[in-house]
């Protein structure tokens, strides 16, 4: 590739980020890196009735917490700033007064009354090569009724000419060659009556004024493409105009259809990346962060929804997905998304990265759930013992939680059952046995257990889970005997003396 390789992520500040906004930054960012260019981020904020309080910042902190920086945007600067759209109004309306000039664009001067009117007369109605003789637009109209209405400020839009029987077509880094008629698409807004521009301008215009090298977004705007590439054709040249990729869908899991914030909720699993709060209605989405997700993850769960590198590696780090990446091996078809799957890549991350990177989010939630740590010695021992049994960091507090604070309730009916004299008496010889221990580890425990199980003529599977229940409340966690050891001396004979008092014989 001769010119450097720029690309851009350019969202709307309008909520939460979906995990398909997500994954468009991400292969944004890894094509980018992968061929030593930069990752602009610009906020498309035109539609100032859509934007929405936070969000700006929100969108910055899922890409910090991925640890996808851009190069350059509203934050982080550049080059070509402003990169926030707002900022950028007075640059649109010259490229839209040009558009006109040559006779690919006019002024529309309907008001809000008659499309409606529009709307209840033909069904369906679309602003296109079939009715816009029928409207009030410079089309229609003389030059001296458009010049008298302009000079008035009378309001008015501009809309694209969309011509009336041509095929456009552009190669697709994903779907090859693709191809539209032009008399499918409408006229769209180019330039609003307050000034702003559309998506459609501004996208455009700033993609050639950034010099975006690749342009790539969700198939979503498939249909949308046809106008831009007219435009680009109008304004710029095609020659100047960026290579396109159309990203296959997120999927619902059943593979019905795109999948949603709705789809979420009603399946109970998180399809923001972080935590999200509406500031109108206040309503709370949960994110993949906050439901115990490490970002390696998250990261690498993205990248395979989508995209493979030929072989059967599924766990990627940052560094090697940016190595290997290449948009050759993007799918066509949609990726459905699977959150039992998501929840194993995460399992996977938490074996394989150091307790260090992730103890200081598990020390957090286990404050929230009023348990103390005191020693970090032993925390580390701890997590170090269960994150085996995590597939979320969540998990931690429930796998571990009991050995920093005695458990509330013991599973005693587990126990009673098959409860008799002979094992009471074991463990009233066992407790005897530990207080004289000298040397507490799991290999003398588990060695003076097996001893005292053989020669009362007890089955050491028989003791197992009273012995397990007695120090953990229930039939889970770690080898029992490392429980006992990570637990200490008093704290394990208090335990099984405790529930000896619980059971009756």
């Amino acid at each position: 590739m001769s010119k450097k390789v720029r690309v851009r992520f350019a969202p709307s500040p309008t909520g939460g980020l979906h995990l398909g906004g997500m994954r468009t930054v991400l292969f944004n960012y890894l094509f980018a890196k992968h061929n030593g260019g930069d990752f602009i981020v610009r906020i498309e904020d035109t539609d100032q009735t859509r934007f929405v309080e936070g969000a700006e910042q929100y969108i910055f902190d899922c890409l910090s917490w991925c640890g996808l920086e851009p190069d350059e945007s509203p934050k982080h600067g550049g080059p070509f700033a402003p990169y926030r759209q707002s900022e950028r109004k007075p640059i649109y309306k010259k490229y839209a007064a040009e558009l006109v000039a040559k006779g690919f664009a006019y002024y529309a001067f309907d008001t809000a009354a008659e499309l409606e009117a529009k709307r209840k007369e033909i069904n369906n109605f679309q602003y296109n090569h079939a009715t816009r003789l029928q409207m009030k637009n410079s089309l229609t109209l003389n030059k001296e009724e458009v010049e008298q209405l302009l000079k008035e400020n009378t309001p008015y839009v501009i809309r694209i000419n969309m011509p009336v029987d041509e095929t456009v077509s552009f190669t697709d880094m994903i779907r090859g060659e693709v191809h539209f008629h032009s008399s499918q698409s409408d006229d769209k807004v180019l330039l609003k009556a307050d000034g702003m521009p559309t998506y459609h301008l501004a996208v455009v215009v700033d993609d050639y004024l950034m010099q975006i090298t690749h342009a790539f977004r969700g198939e979503e705007w498939l249909p949308s493409a046809p106008v831009h590439i007219l435009l680009w054709q109008y304004l710029f040249g095609l020659a100047n105009m960026p290579q396109w990729a159309h990203l296959p869908l997120i999927l619902k899991p059943d593979g019905n259809g795109k999948l949603s914030k709705r789809d979420g909720d009603r399946l109970g699993f998180p399809v923001f990346a972080m935590d999200w709060t509406d500031p109108k209605t206040n309503e709370l989405t949960t994110g993949f962060r906050e439901r115990g997700f490490l970002p390696e993850a998250f990261v690498n769960m993205l990248a395979m929804l989508g995209w493979n590198d030929g072989t059967d590696q599924e766990i990627f780090a940052l560094q090697e997905l940016i190595d290997k990446f290449s948009m050759e091996r993007v799918h066509k078809a949609g990726a459905k998304f699977d959150y039992e799957k998501a929840k194993w890549y995460n399992g996977e991350w938490i074996k394989k990265l150091t307790v260090d990177k992730w103890q200081i989010t598990v020390k957090e939630l286990f404050k929230k759930n009023n348990i103390t740590i005191i020693d970090d010695k032993k925390f580390v021992e701890v997590l170090e013992l269960v994150k085996d049994r995590c597939t979320l960091l969540s998990d931690f507090v429930t796998q571990s939680a009991f050995f920093f604070k005695s458990p509330e309730k013991i599973d005693t009916a587990s126990i009673q059952p098959k409860w008799n004299v002979q094992k009471n008496l074991f463990f009233a010889e066992l407790i005897r046995a530990y207080q004289l221990m000298q040397w507490w580890n799991h290999e003398n425990l588990e060695n003076e257990f097996k001893e005292i199980a053989a020669a009362n003529e007890i089955k050491t599977g028989e003791l197992m889970l009273p012995l397990r229940i007695m120090l953990v409340g229930g039939k889970f966690g770690p080898h029992v005997f490392n429980i006992a050891e990570v637990l200490g001396k008093e704290e394990t004979i208090k335990r099984i003396q405790h529930t000896l008092q619980l059971l009756t014989i």
